[in-house]
């Protein structure tokens, strides 16, 4: 297999750039126009090609796309051109910026620049700066020429970091960032543009009667009271932060408190309107997302943007401004975006989700094996939990209580306190008092030894990484502790690293703490914490191996937290349906005993894809 490294160079300028557009608008836009490519095989020579659209399709048919690996630094960029314009489509993706982000970390600057001065392979030029608003028939041939050089430059730095990196980067990862590569570069789903245009006149019309009816004017949306009372209305505890002032309990409705901030991105978008209209908004975020799947669908089909390790833990995350990891399901709008995303003509889609997965692997890793086996034996371990809260038989469990028993088993496994855990509840809807809180809390802990075990397992792992030494914990050693580099190896041979971990004094509470180096800040680590954030790096690494599985015979089009969705045809819709079941059920080899299950739905729209 040849490996093919490349290179665009498109016009720009100060309206028109990828600072202003998205991916997708940039490329789709009237305005785009390729300046030149610079293309190398393999070690041989670097070739820039400058020419028209046609000319340009002329020069890459001499190319064995079928079977080459394309490489290039952001390759949701370069492919995307590749396959929209010319329908390239290689045999693998790879990209330097997608490794580069697992290898040294999300909070280390990915920059092609920056990483060439990294590993000491040359510099990035700055020719890009005199190319603004420069058509191609706008460059003399001196210039063009220079932009060709600056272009080979960059392939050959490309290359380079792919050559250098790829020494430490499992290769089995290599397949994980093409599948996801192969969401936004392939496009295979379809808008319902007809459903988002009913749905966004229906947001406004609504926001509109809400306003009205409730006789909001600013006066009631800037007083606290007032806005408090509008946000019960609409069966909303109004969030609440003790002030620093008066270190009493006061309403958190301050733009940068993090509880006003839910209320803009709430699944209720009445109550986004209420937020939005409380800071003069004219838009709320229902309306300008689907707005923007409107705008989507009318330059063609959905790219979906998935950012490889996007998160510390290694998971998945938003990208190109329409995040699909976070669409509503709740509220008078419901699954409405979900819904507008369907398959194509003669496809359907399938989404399999696995169940509970950061539970099962958190039982798994802390040994307690009567949570296992409940697991094994498929029992609802949410009415066992509430049973033992209760003090109830489990049969006689009620909804509320197996709700409550559900947020337990999924909300306490890293160690919440009661204060905490009681706000969780009342973000729900359900209100109990602290000593109440308290005693589920007890119970859980008592019921799960192991697991509580596990939290000060891991506290003493912090404190010795801290002095770069490490200590093995879990009772399947699925992490190491690599002392030295203050990092976990991972079951995908990938490190999540915590930085200059190193204990502090809280200037709030003055108790020692243990903080690690991020882009902005230093963040705390405590033994309940590093077992969620290794819990969620176990299981990306599974749902990725499986991803993987699922991608050798049927197309992966979406993964969004812990499922996958899949396009199939019609006619293959059971058996594919039995594959991919069977893969989200599979148990790698390095996880044996871990008690894996799944739920699949199948429909022509994502958001009727129910389990």
């Amino acid at each position: 297999m040849d490996l093919i490294t490349l290179d665009f160079e498109t016009y720009y300028d100060k309206d028109f750039s990828l600072r202003k557009l998205t991916t997708e608008e940039y490329i789709r836009d009237p305005r785009f126009e390729i300046i030149g490519v610079g293309v190398k095989v393999n070690n041989g020579p670097i070739e820039w090609a400058s020419g028209t659209h046609e000319e340009l399709r002329s020069y890459f048919n001499g190319f064995d796309w079928e079977n080459s690996m394309v490489l290039a630094h952001n390759t949701m960029f370069d492919g995307a051109i590749l396959s929209w314009l010319f329908g390239i489509n290689p045999r693998v993706w790879a990209d330097t910026l997608c490794i580069a982000r697992a290898l040294h970390g999300v909070e280390v600057g990915g920059s092609l620049a920056a990483l060439a001065e990294r590993y000491g392979i040359g510099q990035k030029g700055d020719e890009i700066l005199n190319a603004l608003a420069k058509r191609r028939l706008d460059f003399t041939e001196e210039e063009l020429d220079r932009y060709g050089d600056y272009c080979v430059n960059d392939v050959e730095l490309t290359y380079k970091l792919f050559g250098l990196m790829s020494k430490y980067f499992p290769r089995h990862e290599l397949k994980v960032i093409d599948v996801t590569l192969r969401m936004f570069i392939h496009p295979v789903l379809d808008l319902d543009i007809g459903l988002l245009e009913q749905h966004l006149e229906a947001i406004r019309d609504r926001k509109d009667a809400l306003l009205i009816e409730a006789g909001v004017e600013k006066s009631d949306l800037m007083s606290n009271d007032k806005f408090a009372a509008l946000l019960r209305a609409q069966g909303v505890i109004p969030p609440t932060k003790i002030s620093p002032t008066t270190e009493k309990e006061t309403y958190a409705f301050a733009k940068t408190d993090e509880g006003f901030k839910k209320l803009a991105v709430h699944p209720n978008t009445n109550v986004q309107a209420l937020a939005a209209a409380r800071l003069g908004n004219k838009s709320t975020l229902e309306e300008t997302r689907t707005q923007r799947f409107i705008d989507i669908a009318k330059r063609g089909l959905l790219p979906v943007p998935v950012k490889y390790y996007a998160a510390h833990t290694g998971r998945w995350g938003g990208a190109d401004k329409i995040n699909l990891q976070n669409l509503p399901s709740r509220g008078p709008d419901g699954k409405m975006l979900k819904k507008s995303i369907i398959a194509p003509e003669g496809y359907t889609l399938i989404d399999c989700d696995s169940s509970q997965i950061e539970a099962r692997v958190l039982a798994w890793w802390a040994g307690q094996q009567d949570l296992i086996e409940a697991f094994n034996n498929k029992e609802d371990v949410y009415v066992k939990m509430a049973a033992r809260i209760y003090n109830t038989p489990e049969d006689q469990v009620t909804k509320h209580q197996r709700f409550v028993g559900k947020t337990t088993i999924l909300g306490c496994g890293y160690g919440m306190g009661a204060d905490r855990f009681k706000e969780q509840l009342k973000n729900f809807g359900v209100e109990v008092s602290r000593d109440e809180s308290a005693r589920i809390i007890r119970i859980y802990r008592d019921a799960n030894e192991d697991i509580t075990k596990l939290w000060r397992d891991a506290g003493v792992l912090i404190h010795e990484l801290s002095n770069k030494n490490s200590v093995m914990i879990g009772e399947p050693p699925v992490i190491e502790p690599i002392a030295l580099l203050q990092a976990l190896r991972l079951p995908s041979n990938l490190l999540m690293r915590y930085a200059d971990l190193r204990p502090l004094k809280s200037e709030e509470t003055g108790r020692i703490e243990f903080t690690y180096r991020s882009r902005r800040s230093r963040t705390r680590i405590y033994g309940g914490k590093l077992v969620e954030n290794v819990c969620q790096a176990v299981a990306r690494c599974v749902i990725a191996e499986q991803m993987v599985h699922i991608a050798k015979y049927y197309r992966v089009v979406m993964t969004v937290h812990d499922s996958i969705v899949c396009c199939v045809k019609d006619e293959e819709v059971k058996d594919a349906q039995e594959y991919i079941d069977s893969c989200m059920r599979w148990v790698p080899a390095w996880a044996k005993g871990m008690p894996l299950d799944c739920e699949s739905g199948v429909a022509k729209s994502y958001g009727e894809c129910e389990a």
